[in-house]
């Protein structure tokens, strides 16, 4: 049985990632790309305490656009702002600490 070595505890039972997430302040933009499109802009997310691709898969599965990560910077294509800010309230992220601008 695997052991975090953060917290001590087995990893099936870890918290870690959920007190981080807890303590992340998030910051969701708009970003203008060549040809008039529009980019969703989500940082201030850390790669070590956060699996980026996976929060990735998530994001672009539930908003049904395509997206990349760039500098721990996790961008998807179209206005996605209010609907990020969903997802990332019910899986986890405190409401106060997401800043869409």
């Amino acid at each position: 049985m695997a052991v975090c070595d953060k917290c001590g505890l087995p990893d099936d039972l870890c918290v870690c990632e959920e007190i981080v997430k807890e303590s992340m302040r998030v910051k969701i933009t708009l970003d203008k790309r060549r040809f008039g499109k529009v980019a969703t802009v989500i940082q201030g997310l850390d790669d070590r305490d956060i699996d980026l691709k996976e929060l990735s898969s998530l994001l672009k599965a539930k908003c049904a656009c395509g997206g990349t990560i760039k500098e721990n910077v996790i961008e998807l294509q179209g206005d996605h702002k209010e609907k990020v800010k969903d997802i990332l309230r019910t899986i986890g992220y405190t409401s106060e600490l997401i800043d869409v601008k």
